[in-house]
This record gives C-alpha cells, sequence and structure tokens, in this order.
C-alpha cells in the first residue's frame, strides 16, 4: 500500500492477491485456504488418492500444501525426472507397440520400482554405496528367518551402484535391462535407429521371416509379463512390514505434472494408467498414501475400461473431482485479502468486500460479478481481482469502472488461457471458438446450428490443423440419415463447447447452467431437449465482442 499527502493508505502498484499459480504464489503459504479437499487428501483414512481437475483449480497449490505441512514424510516425484522421452523413444518400446505387445506389465514394473527405492532412500537417507549396504545389512539381519522376504532382498541386491543414482538413471538402468531381455529374446535382431524402420521389420526382417506375428506377439509378452513384478511384489510385503513399519514413518508420495508435453501421447496414456493401477496396488501399504494429480481432460481419455480388467470403477471411486463454490471461494479472496493487506500495512480489512465497490442496481454485488465471470477456479478468480487491484493502483479500493475496464483484458487472457489448456488435444481449438465472434447474447437454436455448421467445414480449410478431431467431433452432421432429430446431429458439438466451459445452456426461466454448475447436464438428450437458446460464458464475451451482458 501507499500512503497519500493526506495520510489515507491506498492501493500501491504491486499489491495483489498472489500468483495464479501454486510454484509462483508468494502468499500460498501464508494465505491457503483449507477446503474440504486438502482434508480429503491429508487424512490417513480418506482413500482419495487422485486429484482430478481443470487448469487452474487448485491441484497442485493442494500438494505444495501437504509438502509445507509435512516436510519430513512426503517424497515428490518430478515426470522431468522420469526419463519419459528416452521410454517413449526407445526403439524396443516402439517395436513391440507396433506389434501391440500389452507393455503395462513393464510399465507397472517401472512405477514400482521407482517408488520402492524413493521410498527406501527418503526413510533411510541412502546416498552413497555404504548407507546402502548399512541399509541392506540392517534389513538382512531383521528378515534372516523369512525365506520368501529374504528372496525379495535379492531384488534390491542387483542394482548394487545405480541404487543411490538419481531416479532418471535409475529408470534408464531398469530400462535397459527391459531392452536387453527383449534384445536376447529377438536373436538381436531389432536392432534399427529408426521407429519407421521397426515398423518395416515386421514384415521384412528376418524376425518375421522366421516365424509369424502371432508368434512374434506370444513370445514377447511372456517376457513383458515376466518383468520382475513377482519380486517386486514381494518387496511391497517388505515395505508395508519391516520399511514403513508404524504411523511415525507415515509417508506421501505426491506426483504432479502429468499433464505436460514430455511423451507421446499414447505412450503418456499408457504410462499414467499404470500409475494408476500401482497406486491402487500399493493401497495395502498401510502407511502410505500415493497422491497423484491429473488434469480433467487428461482422465477422461485414459480409457479404463479397455486397458484395466474393469477396474475403471474402482478408480473413479479412488478420485477426488476438485470444483469449488461460490462460498469457498469468497473465503479464499477474503483471506488473500487479509494477509495482503497485513503484509502492506494496510487496517481495516476484514475481507475483499473493504477493497471493492458498493453494489449498486445496474451491476449488483461486485463479487457476484466477478464470480459470473470465472469458470469457479481459483486462477480465474484472482487474474480478474489482480487485474482490477492494477488498475486502482494510486487508489483506496477498487471501482466499478476499473472492474469494466478490467474485465476487456481479464477476457482476453482467459480466451487464450482456453486454448492453451487444450489446443495440445485440439489443435487450433481457437479457430472453433472464434466463430461465435460478434454474435448475439442469447444464441438461439437456429443461430448455434449455423456457427456448428460453419464448424463442420473447418477442415476444408488446408490451414487448419484440428481436421481429424472435428472431423470427429461433427461426424454426425455429416453421416446424418433422414429422421434424425437436431440434438442427433449436434449433440456431440454442443457436449464439447459446454464440457470446456464456454458454451452455457439458458432455460426457459431464464437461468443458466455451465459445465461448473452441472458437469453431464448436456449428456442427457432429455436436457438438451428444453433447451432452446445458448450463450458464451461471460468470461470470454468481452474479448469475442459480444455484449451486452446477458443476466445470469
Amino acid at each position: 500500500m501507499e500512503k497519500h499527502r493526506s495520510g489515507s493508505v491506498r492501493l500501491g502498484i504491486d499489491f495483489n492477491l498472489g500468483g495464479e499459480q501454486a510454484e509462483a504464489d508468494p502468499l500460498l503459504q501464508q494465505a491457503f485456504f483449507e477446503s474440504g479437499h486438502y482434508s480429503a487428501i491429508d487424512s490417513k483414512d480418506d482413500p482419495r488418492c487422485f486429484i482430478v481437475g481443470r487448469t487452474g483449480s487448485g491441484k497442485s497449490a493442494l500438494l505444495q500444501r501437504i509438502e509445507e505441512q509435512h516436510p519430513d514424510h512426503v517424497i515428490r516425484i518430478n515426470p522431468e525426472d522420469l526419463s519419459l522421452p528416452y521410454i517413449a523413444d526407445l526403439g524396443v518400446v516402439n517395436y513391440l507397440a507396433s506389434l501391440d505387445v500389452h507393455l503395462d506389465p513393464f510399465f507397472i514394473a517401472l512405477w514400482k520400482h521407482v517408488m520402492l527405492i524413493e521410498i527406501i532412500k527418503h526413510r533411510y537417507n541412502v546416498d552413497s554405496p555404504v548407507a546402502k549396504q548399512n541399509f541392506l545389512a540392517g534389513l538382512r539381519d531383521r528378515i534372516s528367518r523369512d525365506r520368501s522376504k529374504m528372496a525379495a532382498l535379492e531384488y534390491l541386491e542387483e542394482f548394487e551402484g545405480k541404487f543411490w543414482c538419481e531416479t532418471d538413471e535409475r529408470v534408464r538402468d531398469i530400462t535397459t535391462r527391459f531392452e536387453e531381455q527383449i534384445q536376447n529374446e529377438a536373436g538381436g535382431k531389432i536392432l534399427a535407429p529408426a521407429i519407421g524402420e521397426l515398423v518395416a521389420k515386421i514384415a521384412t526382417s528376418g524376425v518375421a521371416g522366421e516365424e509369424t506375428t502371432t508368434q512374434l506377439v506370444e513370445r514377447f509378452q511372456r517376457v513383458v509379463n515376466e518383468t520382475q513384478l513377482p519380486r517386486l511384489n514381494k518387496m511391497m510385503t517388505v515395505l508395508n512390514d519391516e520399511i514403513l513399519d508404524s504411523p511415525q514413518h507415515y509417508t506421501y508420495i505426491v506426483i504432479d505434472d502429468l499433464d505436460r508435453d514430455w511423451v507421446d501421447e499414447k505412450v503418456l496414456n499408457s504410462l499414467i494408467r499404470c500409475l494408476f493401477r500401482t497406486v491402487v496396488d500399493l493401497k495395502r501399504i498401510r502407511n502410505l498414501k500415493v497422491l497423484v494429480a491429473l488434469r480433467t481432460n487428461i482422465f477422461e481419455q485414459l480409457n479404463f475400461g479397455a486397458r484395466t480388467g474393469g477396474q475403471e470403477e474402482k478408480f473413479r471411486s479412488l478420485t477426488l473431482h476438485v470444483r469449488w463454490v461460490r462460498s469457498d471461494l469468497e473465503r479464499l479472496l477474503d483471506t488473500r485479502a487479509r494477509v495482503a493487506a497485513e503484509r502492506h500495512r494496510m487496517e481495516g480489512v476484514r475481507g475483499i468486500s473493504d477493497m471493492l465497490p458498493a453494489a449498486n442496481k445496474a451491476r449488483g454485488n461486485p463479487i457476484s460479478f466477478i464470480l459470473r465471470h470465472t469458470l469457479m477456479r481459483p486462477r480465474d478468480v484472482l487474474a480478474f481481482i489482480n487485474e482490477c487491484l492494477s488498475l486502482a493502483a494510486g487508489k483506496r479500493r477498487v471501482t466499478w469502472a476499473e472492474i469494466a475496464a478490467a474485465e476487456r483484458s481479464y477476457s482476453r487472457n482467459r480466451l487464450l488461457a482456453l486454448r492453451d489448456e487444450w489446443k495440445s488435444s485440439y489443435p487450433d481449438i481457437d479457430k472453433f471458438l472464434r466463430l461465435f465472434q460478434s454474435s448475439s447474447v442469447n444464441v438461439s437454436r437456429e443461430g448455434l446450428t449455423r456457427i456448428l455448421d460453419d464448424a463442420a467445414l473447418l477442415p476444408g480449410d488446408p490451414e487448419f490443423l484440428g481436421v481429424r478431431w472435428m472431423t470427429e467431433l461433427s461426424a454426425s452432421i455429416w453421416n446424418s440419415l433422414d429422421g434424425d432429430d437436431w440434438i442427433t446431429l449436434y449433440q456431440s458439438m454442443i457436449g464439447f463447447l459446454f464440457h470446456i466451459g464456454f458454451l452455457g445452456c439458458i432455460r426457459s426461466e431464464g437461468t443458466v447452467i455451465y459445465s461448473h454448475d452441472q458437469p453431464e447436464f448436456v449428456d442427457q438428450a432429455s436436457n438438451l431437449a428444453e433447451i432452446e437458446k445458448f450463450c458464451v460464458h461471460p468470461a470470454f464475451r468481452a474479448a469475442l465482442d459480444i455484449l451486452p451482458e446477458v443476466s445470469d
């Protein structure tokens, strides 16, 4: 805050309510709002361990808070330390994938190996050959009378000098061992410098010539299925009984940032599915909780049912969906306003309302106005408020004029953020969204139909990068039959826009339903049948020149 000549304290140019991302948020530790989400993942009794939410919903902040509250009991595994690009580019992995060999047992073994070693290193401070030998000697003494556990211990002894190395070195080591096993099975005949050559070898190499592809798959699948899993599973028993053997050694493993563009999407999805299966299996270890944060769109693409033997319902029961309600967002803002004011020596601030203008008949309540322009996520709310505070520098509080001015730049940034959130899966998605430029606030079915028909034509543009996904999304239009109703033709495209938070459905009484209100609303045809009008979410209207605002 700055002190004006009159002696009153005013907003300084550097005053804000914190960063929009957990890793760059100076107020996160002091002004963290402990919602029910945090209580669930912190609890040793709550089984939910998969934290799923949209970008900006606060997943990373939750995991960072766990680290702050339990500094001696948290292990963070960073995806960049797992050599995922190395695995994805590995010749043997691509060769086996081209043969449709089921690689899940190998990936599960890899995850178990990484977590087991990280837990041992953390628990016993294993950071040198001497420390490793001391740990093994002590453990051997405790389990010497249990043949099964002694056999499991041989697994650890195999890794010799690699045991205390960085995670990526150990991942490469176990992956190289796997590669050697496959090469030995193939007689060393699948070495090739490029993926294309590997695929070609299926039909032209000596390997494929000596036996059928089916026989090859059976041989390689047998090797994959035997990848260290039996001894690793025995080591899990040792982990439970001898290593994390009491509540004082309770350990959290946190894994975040799996949604970055580390590797090929197909390999990434396989790795994440196998991570989920590994986490479920590790539930039997009493004093361990593995927490995995994942973006909603990636979670929905994992296709658990096809690859996990019917365990989809189990995964979903262990999932915490990070969604916010108005009261919690208001409390979050109040907490941050008080902490920020204290930092800037501003007295008399009890909550965010002390920094905003009074309600009026035209605009209503300022908090309601701001929240209405968000997707009900902390990042959106903080972005809007900080934009307002920046424009109000030198004043005692934000005015309605500054809120209106902030809305324009905020809206542009939110539209760009929406594009960035989805562009990896939906290239050129912004060209679809821009078709709503200068549309009416209330879009009729007929008006929406014209926009969606234009979107279906986008694949005809040689510069459009989203041909694949748009073709799939608009397939019901191009493959329509006589008698198909409007919902049959357009439900997929409407559902897409609804689920990403861009489009809302206006009910007959005037209320608007957005995905953050009822995430599955448009999935039910009967719900969509009662909707005659639609609207772009207020967060994006200013950026698309959609004015005036509907009362929603």
